[in-house]
C-alpha cells in the first residue's frame, strides 16, 4: 500500500465499497488458528485486519486457538504432550496449562493487540457466563470436552456494546470441572449460534488442494455435498477432514458460508472479505 499513489489508494477504496455495504452490520466470526500465529507481524496484521472491519461496521468476533504454545508451556513445565487422533489427551495438570495459556496469555495479548490498532475489545472464555457448555468427549482423553450447549448472551451484550468479543474456547460443565475445546468445532457451534453471515477460519493451509503437492490446485468453492464427495474420492483427507466437518457444521447450524484460509498470508481476510479475488476455500450449502 505504501507504494500506492494517493489515486490508487482512492481506488481501491471506492472498489470496497460494495463490499463494506454487503458486511455492514453483519456478524463475520473470525477463528484464528494456534499455527497461524507463528508471526508476531503477521499476528499483529491480523488484529489490524479485525479493528480496521470493526470500524467500517462489521460485527467481528474472535475465536482463537493456541495448542502451539500450550505444547510450549508444557516442555517448559516438563510434560510431553500426548495427541490421540489429532486430540491432546488432557490431565488436569495439563488442562490448568491450557487454560492459563488459552484464556490468560493469548487471550490477553490479543485483545492488547487489537486495542492497539484501534478497535474496542474484550476477552472472554467459554466458561465465563458458561458460554461454552460441555461434557467429557471420551474418558480416554480426560479433560477433553464435547459441547452440549452454546449460551450467546455473553457475546451479543459485548456486540451490542459495541465492543470486539475475543474468546477462547476453554468449556465447562455444571460441576464446574474445565475442558479442553476443539477450537474449530467451537467456532462452528458459537457462529451458529450467532446466526453469522460467514466463518473465517484461519490456519496454516491455504484451503481444499484438488492435488496435495500442487499449491496452484486450490478448489475456490464447494458445497457440502460436493465436500463429501472429495472425502470419498480421497481428495480431502488427514487433518483437512475435521476442518471440512466443521464447515458443514456451521452451515447446518445455520451460517451462510465457510472459508478456510492461510492466516499466514498477508491480508488474507480483507481479501477475502473486501475484494472480489476471495482467498482460501469457500464451503456453502449448495442445494443441501
Amino acid at each position: 500500500m505504501d507504494q500506492l499513489s494517493n489515486a490508487e489508494r482512492a481506488e481501491a477504496l471506492t472498489q470496497a465499497l460494495p463490499f463494506i455495504k454487503r458486511y455492514n452490520g453483519k456478524t463475520v466470526v473470525v477463528k484464528y488458528g494456534g499455527n497461524a500465529m507463528v508471526s508476531e507481524q503477521i499476528r499483529e496484521q491480523v488484529m489490524e485486519d479485525i479493528a480496521l472491519l470493526w470500524l467500517i461496521g462489521v460485527e467481528v468476533v474472535l475465536i482463537h486457538g493456541g495448542g502451539p504454545d500450550v505444547s510450549e508451556m508444557m516442555a517448559k513445565l516438563g510434560k510431553t504432550p500426548i495427541f490421540v487422533d489429532g486430540l491432546r489427551v488432557t490431565d488436569k495438570e495439563t488442562m490448568d496449562i491450557a487454560q492459563m495459556v488459552l484464556a490468560g496469555k493469548i487471550n490477553k495479548t490479543l485483545v492488547n493487540l487489537l486495542e492497539m490498532k484501534g478497535g474496542r475489545a474484550i476477552g472472554l472464555s467459554g466458561m465465563d457466563g458458561r458460554l461454552i457448555e460441555a461434557r467429557v468427549k471420551d474418558e480416554k482423553l480426560g479433560f477433553v470436552g464435547e459441547i452440549i450447549k452454546i449460551n450467546p448472551s455473553p457475546v451479543t451484550d459485548l456486540m451490542e456494546k459495541n465492543y470486539i468479543p475475543v474468546i477462547s474456547t476453554i468449556g465447562c460443565d455444571r460441576m464446574g470441572n474445565a475442558y479442553n475445546i476443539n477450537g474449530d468445532t467451537a467456532a462452528a457451534f458459537i457462529a451458529g449460534a450467532l446466526g453469522a453471515e460467514r466463518l473465517i477460519l484461519m490456519t496454516d493451509i491455504g484451503g481444499i488442494l484438488r492435488d496435495r503437492n500442487d499449491p496452484d490446485s486450490l478448489i475456490p468453492e464447494v458445497s457440502i455435498d460436493e465436500a463429501e464427495e472429495l472425502k470419498s474420492s480421497g481428495v480431502i483427507s488427514g487433518g483437512m477432514i475435521p476442518k471440512i466437518d466443521c464447515c458443514v457444521e456451521a452451515i447446518r447450524r445455520g451460517v451462510k458460508n465457510v472459508v478456510i484460509m492461510d492466516g499466514r498470508v498477508p491480508h488474507s481476510i480483507l481479501m477475502e472479505l473486501l475484494t472480489d479475488e476471495g482467498a482460501g476455500t469457500m464451503v456453502t450449502g449448495g442445494n443441501a
